[in-house]
């Protein structure tokens, strides 16, 4: 059986490698660290370009592509460190109007099994809370993205300077609403975890790319540090776990199987925290400065790591699936 992405794919992959270049290249990158907030015409650009639409039906005015698509675009993002809650307005879409077109930005948060807060509580404009009331079973509920953020007394700090976060607001904090659709939300809780496995494993791919090219241009005792056998450990390892990490996480997109999302995940969190860690180690003492981009990824790393999954669930997701003795 041939998992070779198609031309289609690498054409896609491409194009969206592309287009993040040009509108989030590294001075853009620098300048969100200082300013964090959204740019609302690079996300009407994304939306424009299908980014958000990708999925959906094209008589919906969609481009009709699927999940392994969607996992290839998500890769991309994450290794371009585009900020933003991209998952979330990719996979409401078809759910909230304007968010396909990118004229809207939603956030999508887990109260019952999530880590209690939301993406760019400033440039959100509404809340999509997938939460379990007593008594009743898990769906999905519209809030206001104002009345959640006057709920959100004190946000919590961020380890990512561009990922501002708020609380999520709990039942008497903030008025909720029914979606008011039919609203899958083991499919929606599979999905983010998975584009998010996808955002980690861009970032782990980029790190193995910054750690090469310093180990190709850096020179001590005479000679590029790359023809070190230590710095080459360190860069072959990297792309180990970068490797097995796309290999996972490519998988999980065609099979869709909970287990192996979950197991992407896990997979996908290691490569993209390791590799960072070890991309610093590459850089020696400017890696630990911001002159380097690298401790943003390590950053963003952590934060991707807690969400949609955390390893503790994802390891007890996977344990539960084993023989009994």
């Amino acid at each position: 059986m041939d998992f070779q992405l198609t031309d289609d794919q690498q054409a896609l992959r491409a194009a969206a490698r592309e287009l993040l270049a040009g509108r989030f290249g590294r001075e853009r990158l620098r300048e969100a660290v200082g300013d964090p907030a959204l740019d609302r015409a690079l996300w009407r650009e994304l939306g424009a370009a299908g980014f958000f639409a990708l999925r959906l039906p094209e008589a919906a005015g969609g481009v009709g592509l699927g999940l392994p698509e969607a996992v290839l675009v998500c890769e991309e993002a994450g290794r371009a460190l585009l900020p933003g809650p991209l998952v979330a307005c990719h996979l409401l879409a078809g759910v909230v109007d304007g968010v396909a077109d990118g004229e809207r930005i939603v956030a999508l948060a887990d109260a019952a099994q999530g880590p209690g807060w939301w993406e760019h509580p400033a440039d959100c404009d509404e809340l999509i809370l997938l939460d379990e009331p007593p008594g009743q079973p898990c769906g999905a509920y519209r809030i206001p993205a104002p009345e959640a953020r006057a709920a959100a007394q004190r946000p919590p700090s961020s380890v990512d300077p561009l990922t501002p976060l708020a609380r999520v607001p709990g039942p008497s904090d903030a008025p909720r609403t029914p979606l008011g659709t039919a609203v899958d939300v083991p499919r929606l809780r599979r999905e983010a975890t998975l584009l998010t496995a996808a955002q980690q494993l861009g970032s782990a791919a980029r790190t193995v790319d910054d750690a090469v090219a310093h180990a190709r241009t850096r020179e001590q005792f005479g000679a590029p540090i790359g023809s070190f056998q230590a710095v080459k450990h360190l860069c072959a390892g990297m792309l180990v776990r970068a490797e097995i990490a796309r290999s996972a996480v490519y998988a999980a997109a065609v099979t869709q199987s909970e287990q192996e999302v979950a197991g992407a995940k896990l997979l996908a969190d290691e490569a993209a925290v390791r590799n960072a860690r070890d991309c610093v180690q590459v850089h020696g003492g400017m890696g630990f400065t911001w002159e380097a981009d690298v401790h943003l990824h390590l950053k963003r790393g952590w934060l991707r790591a807690e969400s949609w999954g955390p390893a503790h669930v994802m390891e007890e997701r996977l344990a539960a699936d084993l023989p009994a003795g």
